[in-house]
């Protein structure tokens, strides 16, 4: 495991656990939320997003959080592991709203509130963003070391286990 994805629906907890994941294995750590936005709110070009990426996956080793669906081959096709958060939409709802008000690595700025446009994104993510995703998966699968979680005590349990095998 040297070149890993984490995806899945925002509110999902990919930061969390790209964070622990990060702990564990000490690989460097890319969320695409920090490249793609800038503090202000704007966002850099797409050209500039994409020359980002593909210097990050031409690396030896690293941890990319984020789905960006546009560039989620790119990234597939050089990673050797993914982490799909496969998650209900309840709980990536309830994700998302946990983290307004608070201070996030993740993003440059604080969320003051639920973004309307941002909820409907979570909403529209199971027939906008999955089929795509789980399409990618399957034409990879074989080739890569793909996890997919359907709870967090399931991604918990997976980074506990990493945990007590690293400890030995």
């Amino acid at each position: 495991m040297k070149k890993v994805m984490v995806i899945g629906c925002p509110g999902a907890g990919k930061s969390t656990f790209a964070r622990k994941l990060q702990e564990l294995t000490g690989l460097p750590l890319y969320y695409l939320d920090m490249i793609w936005h800038k503090p202000d709110r704007t966002n850099i070009s797409r050209e500039e997003f994409d020359r980002r990426i593909r210097e990050i996956v031409s690396q030896d080793a690293w941890i990319i959080d984020g789905n960006y669906n546009r560039t989620l081959e790119l990234r597939m096709r050089e990673c050797d592991t993914v982490f799909f958060l496969d998650y209900p939409l309840e709980v990536c709802l309830e994700g998302a709203t946990s983290r307004i008000g608070k201070e996030r690595v993740d993003i440059p700025w604080k969320e003051e509130e639920f973004d309307e446009e941002f909820r409907q994104w979570i909403l529209d993510f199971p027939k906008d963003q999955l089929p795509e995703i789980y399409a990618l998966l399957e034409k990879y699968r074989g080739s890569r070391d793909i996890y997919t979680f359907r709870s967090r005590d399931e991604a918990e349990q997976y980074l506990e286990r990493e945990r007590k095998r690293k400890m030995g």
